[in-house]
């Protein structure tokens, strides 16, 4: 295997290039926590695990030295998009949290996220580490490597990402608008309760003005919001596990050239 690889090492680092643009983007696994010698070793594994299969089934290489830079670059694009599309179905879950953290009365307590290394509501991030979980539970990093390694290896090469660049633009542009669709289904029953709450509360300050209703609004608003987490969290759960399928479903239609339209 090694004298192999050292045989061929233009292609072995094309293979790498691909799969280390993929880690560096795709979900949990692009985290500054990980090291990144950590992420360049899987990187190597990775690509020794399926550089065999890419040296038979035929790779072609480019004849001088500016080709194969193109060649690179494409192929790092490749992996930027998989990782791309995977983190849109994720981060569905934390901006579900986001849209009705402030309408409970949460949108100023702020916490940083290593994940996504910005700063995001407490909801915001409990609903990040339950999409985690769920996401590891669901087998997603055997199902990230299965489909966005060997799945695009097997379906997709640089010189086809510019003959398709029309539909991949156009899935891109899909997948932020999905993001916020299935983010606002996901919040949906949580923030419409809470915004009951808030207009059944503006009547009642209206009909006794008497009551002090500004000060027993916000623990009204939270009491109700965990209650309702705690009934819908098996359903958005399952909502969410739905959406990680979908979402490789669609990354596998996309590189073979099956799926053209909005992102998952």
């Amino acid at each position: 295997m090694l004298n192999d690889i050292i045989a061929d090492a233009d292609l072995f680092f094309i293979v790498v290039v691909r799969i280390l643009a993929m880690i560096e983007t795709a979900p949990l696994l692009s985290s500054d926590g990980i090291p990144q010698v950590a992420k360049v070793g899987l990187a190597g594994f990775a690509a020794a695990a399926v550089f065999p299969w890419v040296r038979d089934a035929g790779y072609p290489m480019p004849a001088n030295a500016g080709q194969y830079i193109g060649l690179v670059a494409g192929e790092a694009m490749i992996g930027i998009i998989i990782g791309f599309f995977l983190t849109m179905v994720f981060s569905a879950f934390t901006t579900a949290g986001q849209f009705f953290s402030l309408q409970m009365g949460f949108g100023a307590s702020e916490t940083y996220d290593p994940l996504a290394q910005i700063e995001i509501p407490v909801v915001g991030q409990f609903l990040n580490l339950i999409a985690m979980f769920v996401f590891v539970s669901t087998s997603g990093f055997q199902r990230l490597f299965l489909v966005g390694v060997r799945g695009s290896f097997q379906s997709l090469r640089a010189v086809d990402l510019l003959a398709r660049r029309a539909d991949f633009l156009g899935y891109v542009a899909g997948s932020l608008g999905a993001l916020f669709q299935n983010a606002l289904i996901l919040a949906f029953p949580i923030f419409g309760t809470l915004l009951l709450v808030s207009v059944t509360m503006g009547l009642l300050s209206k009909a006794a003005p008497q009551i002090n209703l500004l000060t027993e609004g916000f623990p009204i608003a939270i009491l109700v919001a965990f209650m309702l987490m705690a009934v819908a969290m098996p359903y958005m759960i399952e909502a969410f596990s739905t959406l990680v399928d979908t979402g490789f479903s669609s990354v596998a239609s996309i590189l073979e050239g099956r799926f053209i339209g909005a992102g998952p």
